[in-house]
């Protein structure tokens, strides 16, 4: 089992920014690939980005590119999404997923296994 706990949600105007921050336990944080996703209301959930279990390669939601970076810091079996220039359309709950044992990167929802509780995200125009 992995427990995955978001955090660093929260409202910000348009062009702002945030951090979005995912604890790991349960597992050998450095066995998981990581992925953030998104769901805004009336939508179905949405990939935004992934990482790699050694944080060499990443892969990102057409729509977030250059504004978003994923990261991670395996020490503190952590994962990270940084937000910048941020818009409207961005407002969702945001949820920071694992892929046991995520050999290889991927934008699918059923590829990961588990799921933390979501964090909200709100831009204002």
């Amino acid at each position: 089992q992995v427990q995955l706990v978001e955090s660093g949600g929260g409202l910000v105007q348009a062009g702002g920014s945030l951090r979005l921050s995912c604890a790991a336990s349960g597992r050998i944080f450095s066995n998981l690939a990581m992925g953030w996703f998104r769901q805004a209301p009336g939508k179905e959930r949405e990939f935004v980005a992934v990482i790699s279990r050694g944080g060499s390669n990443t892969y990102y939601e057409d729509s977030v590119k250059g504004r978003f970076t994923i990261s991670r810091d395996n020490a503190k079996n952590t994962v990270y999404l940084q937000m910048n220039s941020l818009k409207p359309e961005d407002t969702a709950v945001y949820y920071c997923a694992a892929d046991s044992p995520g050999w290889y990167i991927s934008p699918n929802k059923a590829d990961f296994d588990y799921w933390g509780q979501g964090t909200q995200a709100t831009v204002s125009s």
